[in-house]
């Protein structure tokens, strides 16, 4: 159909639509019709890289973002095709947009030139090629941006700060986060411009519990760095109710549970037995634990483990090192005996005891 119209010379094949700016060929090139782009591309009226005016990405381009190798190629044999491109809603390459979404042959093709950077950030979020693919957990594309193009391995974004290793540990892609521990020139522990989070800090509050091992693993990684917030590791794993990843924590000498940690919230065990992923039924070490140390943002220790719901306190006018089954702790006094109330009322029954003097 294509070339019938062109042979009736009634038809602009360069033509863009008025609503996304994209020609015959960006069409045909981003849904991967080669027979289509082959013909297209021996039109000497066709323009091979030229812009969408929505994005602003070539025929390349969308290719690349999509996968279709074989019209990657064709495009690549043609001199006047600029392989490092840069769209102008994101400032992405061709490169860029293919390692993202895991496009290993297109990554290979574009690669196998010597005027392509690896190492080119967008200009929306400051991320490189590898930074994308270890964000979104493309192994193999990893591998093939290190081995074939020497690929920068801790590159920080200029939107966040985060490096392909941090980005990998938020999302928790172990696969990705061990390509990179396993390389001398990426620091484990660097923590992040726009929020201070080290990859652990990332991984914990995602409750990515096989991230944090590794991690932890790393001599170099302080379990207890705090972020911009004076939230640390424990605490943002409390704060997401992950129950295992607050187990794996204080499981370690060098994090005290019994001690209120950098973001000025005493640190509580996870209850014994088993759980529902969440970090619930919590009780406190310390004798005396301190219901109004805040942290920065003014919250008192109980949030953490109140935000996701229903929560378990010990009084702190008594001391209990072991878990307390509710319903067999009736022979305690009224108010040394575990609460297990909604966040709502327990804040509220907090507001009166304090109003009222204490009998015990």
């Amino acid at each position: 159909m294509v070339r019938i119209l062109w042979e009736l010379r009634e038809v602009d094949l360069d033509y863009a639509d008025t609503k996304y700016g994209r020609t015959p060929l960006s069409w045909a090139a981003g849904n991967g019709h080669e027979g289509v782009v082959n013909m297209l591309l021996g039109l000497s009226s066709v323009n091979p890289d030229l812009a969408d005016t929505l994005c602003g990405q070539t025929s390349l381009s969308r290719a690349s973002e999509n996968g279709h190798e074989g019209v990657v190629r064709m495009l690549l044999e043609r001199e006047d095709v600029d392989p490092n491109h840069a769209d102008s809603l994101y400032g992405r390459t061709p490169l860029s947009w293919a390692a993202a979404n895991g496009n290993q042959g297109v990554v290979a093709a574009l690669l196998r030139l010597e005027d392509v950077d690896a190492n080119q950030p967008d200009t929306k979020y400051g991320q490189t090629p590898l930074s994308w693919a270890a964000e979104n957990g493309h192994e193999e594309t990893v591998k093939m941006l290190f081995e074939w193009a020497g690929a920068d391995p801790d590159q920080a974004d200029t939107f966040c700060g985060q490096t392909p290793l941090s980005w990998a540990a938020e999302n928790g892609h172990e696969g990705v986060v061990k390509i990179l521990l396993e390389r001398q020139d990426v620091n484990p522990d660097r923590v992040d411009t726009k929020y201070g989070r080290t990859p652990l800090s990332w991984a914990a509050k995602h409750g990515h519990e096989g991230v944090v091992k590794m991690l932890l693993e790393r001599d170099a990684v302080l379990p207890t760095m705090p972020g911009n917030k004076n939230q640390d590791p424990l605490s943002l794993a409390l704060s997401g109710g992950h129950d295992g990843v607050v187990r794996i924590l204080l499981e370690r000498g060098d994090v005290d549970s019994a001690k209120p940690n950098h973001g000025g919230q005493a640190s509580p065990t996870p209850s014994a037995g088993p759980t529902d992923e969440s970090v619930e039924e919590t009780q406190f070490r310390s004798p005396d634990p301190n219901t109004h140390a805040t942290d920065f943002n003014s919250h008192s220790e109980l949030v953490p483990a109140t935000r996701d719901g229903r929560l378990t306190l010990l009084d702190p006018h008594h001391s209990i090192s072991r878990p307390v089954d509710l319903g067999t702790s009736t022979h305690l006094p009224r108010r040394s005996r575990l609460l297990s109330i909604r966040p709502r009322k327990l804040f509220r029954r907090l507001r009166k005891s304090k109003a009222r003097p204490n009998n015990h």
